[in-house]
C-alpha cells in the first residue's frame, strides 16, 4: 500500500503541439469520468505557500506521533523531487457516501460503534490507485509512451493543495476540500506526469465565509483557528495513528467514536450538496455502520482479521482496535452487556487494553 520515492526520471515524453495538449486535456476529464471519477483537474507542480505552511504545522508539533509528516525532506512539497521530470500533475476525486451512512443516528446511540464512513467499505487505495493506473494507460495508448505514477494518500504528497490548484475546489476551515457541488465526502488520487498539460484556474473565493460550524462541533477542539488542526487532539489521530494509550482528557469526549471522526463533515453546509456514490466497492460491510460496541469488542483477533481484510480499520491493529472499543464502551450506557464485555476483556495480555478496560469499567461505577 505503500508509494515509496522514485530515484529514477520518468521516461522521455512525446513531442505534442498545444492543439494536441489542448485536446488531451480535454480527453482526460473525460475518461477519468468514464473511469468514475466525478471530476479531474490539471495543475503545475508548484507548491511553494503550501510548503511554507507544512513547516509552519510541523514546527508546532501538530502531527504528533505522524513522523513520516516530517520525513523525505521536501518532497511532500516538491514533487519533481518525489519522482523526477514531472512538469504536472492530475488530481482527481471520487465520491464515496453509499445512500443512507446511518452517521447522526448512530452518533445519537452511544451504544453503537460510529466508524467513519469513508473505512466501511473496501479500502480505497486500491480502488482508487487502480483506476487511475487504468487513466494513466489510456493516455499511453493516445500518445504513446510517457513519464507518470499513481498515487493515493500512501506516498509524500500534498494531495489536498494540489487539489485546490487544480480547481477541485478551496481547503476549508476544517483543512478538508471542500467543492461547492459536491462538498467533501470524497476521496483524491493523483497521476503525476512529464507531459506539459495545460493547466485548470484554482477557485479564487475561500466559501467558507464567516462560518465555524466544524470548529464549534469538534469534540475535542482540535480545529484551533481556520485552517489550523492540531492532530494530537483530532479523533482520527486518536483513534488511528496513536499507538499508545489515548489520554485520559480525550476520552469522554470521543464518545463512541472508535475508528476516525466526521464531525467537522457532517456539520459543514455545503455537504447538503454531496452526492451519493454508485461505488459497491465503499458498501458497508459487516454491518458497520451500526453495531453494537459489545459486540465488536467482543471479536478474536482472527475474526478482526477475517471481517477487516481490504479494509483501512485494519490500520488501527487488533489491539488499537480493543483500545479504542474500550473508551466507546466507557461512554455507553451502563448496562448488562457492556459491562459484562468489559470484564471480558479485563486480563487481555496487551497492558493498553487492560488499562483503557480499567477506565471503561471505572465510568460504570
Amino acid at each position: 500500500m505503500t508509494d515509496s520515492p522514485n530515484t529514477q526520471s520518468i521516461p522521455i515524453r512525446p513531442v505534442l503541439d498545444d492543439t494536441e495538449l489542448e485536446q488531451l486535456a480535454v480527453d482526460i476529464k473525460r475518461w477519468a469520468r468514464e473511469l468514475g471519477f466525478q471530476d479531474a483537474g490539471i495543475t503545475d507542480i508548484d507548491l511553494g505557500e503550501h510548503e511554507q505552511h507544512l513547516k509552519n504545522w510541523l514546527a508546532r508539533d501538530f502531527h504528533g506521533e505522524m513522523d513520516y509528516m516530517a520525513s523525505h525532506g521536501n518532497m511532500r512539497s516538491r514533487p519533481d523531487e518525489l519522482v523526477p521530470g514531472t512538469l504536472r500533475i492530475i488530481s482527481v476525486r471520487m465520491d464515496y457516501l453509499t445512500g443512507d451512512t446511518q452517521a447522526v443516528r448512530v452518533l445519537k446511540q452511544p451504544e453503537k460503534a460510529y466508524i467513519s464512513r469513508y473505512s466501511l467499505g473496501r479500502d480505497y487505495h486500491k480502488v482508487i490507485r487502480k483506476r487511475i493506473t487504468q487513466l494513466g494507460k489510456r493516455i499511453e495508448e493516445k500518445v504513446g509512451k510517457y513519464g507518470y505514477r499513481a498515487f493515493v494518500d500512501s506516498a509524500p504528497v500534498l494531495e489536498k493543495a494540489i487539489a485546490e490548484k487544480a480547481g477541485l475546489g478551496w481547503i476549508g476551515k476544517n483543512t478538508l476540500l471542500l467543492n461547492n457541488k459536491a462538498g467533501s465526502w470524497f476521496f483524491l488520487g493523483e497521476l503525476f506526469t512529464n507531459l506539459p498539460l495545460p493547466v485548470d484556474k484554482p477557485q479564487r473565493t475561500n466559501h467558507c465565509g464567516s462560518c465555524f460550524a466544524c470548529a464549534d462541533i469538534c469534540p475535542t477542539n482540535a480545529i484551533i483557528a481556520p485552517h489550523q488542526l492540531d492532530a494530537r487532539r483530532c479523533i482520527s489521530y486518536l483513534t488511528i495513528e496513536l499507538k499508545g494509550s489515548i489520554p485520559e482528557e480525550f476520552r469522554k469526549a470521543i464518545g463512541n467514536r472508535v475508528f476516525g471522526c466526521d464531525d467537522c463533515q457532517i456539520i459543514c453546509p455545503w455537504n447538503k450538496f454531496a452526492k451519493h456514490s454508485g461505488e459497491t466497492d465503499f458498501l458497508p460491510r459487516h454491518k458497520l455502520d451500526s453495531t453494537d460496541l459489545a459486540d465488536l469488542f467482543l471479536w478474536t483477533e482472527e475474526e478482526f482479521l477475517e471481517r477487516t481484510a481490504g479494509s483501512p480499520i485494519r490500520r488501527t491493529g487488533f489491539e488499537g482496535w480493543l483500545r479504542n472499543l474500550a473508551v466507546g464502551l466507557g461512554n455507553a450506557p451502563s448496562t448488562k452487556k457492556v459491562i459484562n464485555a468489559l470484564k471480558a476483556r479485563k486480563e487481555h495480555p496487551s497492558d493498553m487494553v487492560r488499562e483503557h478496560v480499567k477506565w471503561a469499567l471505572k465510568q460504570h461505577t
